[in-house]
């Protein structure tokens, strides 16, 4: 089952923007899109929060994000993580399948 996780870090004097660069920078995001089960993996900004980035992260089902997880590759992130010193919210949100997002179609502008 397809899942989406939403991870905010935040930090000081622009560090998770900082981040978020050398994460781009350095390939590991691509590194990060190619892995076999990745669906999504996207950085955004909240307006309201000049501190925070938010990552939209999406698997095609749990075993693939675990082995994400488990590559060495984590090992970079964890590092780049602490360096700017940054601090993480995470939800999760499965997809959802059910075929009722079409009852909100007349809402979307295309």
């Amino acid at each position: 089952m397809a899942f989406t996780v939403n991870i905010y870090y935040t930090g000081k004097n622009g560090s998770a923007r900082k981040f978020a660069q050398a994460m781009i920078d350095s390939g590991i995001v691509e590194d990060i899109r190619a892995e076999s089960g990745n669906l999504r993996y996207e950085y955004f900004f909240p307006m309201e929060d000049e501190e925070t980035v938010l990552l939209i992260d999406s698997w095609q089902d749990q075993h693939a994000l675990d082995l994400h997880h488990a590559s060495p590759m984590m090992e970079q992130i964890t590092q780049l993580r602490d360096k700017y010193d940054l601090h993480m919210k995470v939800e999760r949100y499965i997809s959802d399948a059910s075929g009722d997002a079409a009852l909100n179609d007349s809402f979307i502008r295309e």
